[in-house]
């Protein structure tokens, strides 16, 4: 954002000053890169933990959907592979702890390369699990 506001400014710089309008658009975008910037740096120590949360955030919701539709889960499974409630509790159980427990770990920095371990792993049970 703040390099297309230097580049809007240079072209605006680049133009005559002899026209009007010039030196308020040059005032106005003059005005809106120092709030980019107020913005960016008061926001910086935010942005790592934002960048996080957006990339496993589909692990976040489908552990909370495991956590709610539990019963729904379960007896997908054991419809889909006859596999009993047992089976199915145990794979939904896995599913809701390896996603929450790997999105706490990312969130928290602990441990990380394990908690994407545990994420890439819930992939590949869920792959196999509902033929995808």
């Amino acid at each position: 954002a703040i390099s297309l506001l230097f580049y809007a400014r240079q072209i605006t710089m680049g133009k005559s000053s002899s026209q009007e309008g010039s030196s308020a658009y040059s005032e106005y975008l003059s005005r809106a890169e120092d709030i980019a910037d107020q913005i960016l740096r008061n926001g910086k120590h935010v942005l790592p933990h934002l960048a996080r949360f957006c990339l496993i955030s589909t692990f976040f919701e489908d552990g909370f959907r495991m956590w709610f539709q539990w019963d729904e889960q379960r007896d997908y499974m054991d419809q889909t592979w006859h596999c009993g409630h047992v089976i199915g509790t145990i794979f939904v159980l896995f599913n809701l702890v390896a996603q929450l427990g790997g999105c706490v770990m990312v969130l928290s920095r602990q441990k990380v390369e394990i908690a994407v371990g545990i994420l890439s792993s819930v992939i590949v049970v869920q792959t196999l699990a509902y033929r995808i």
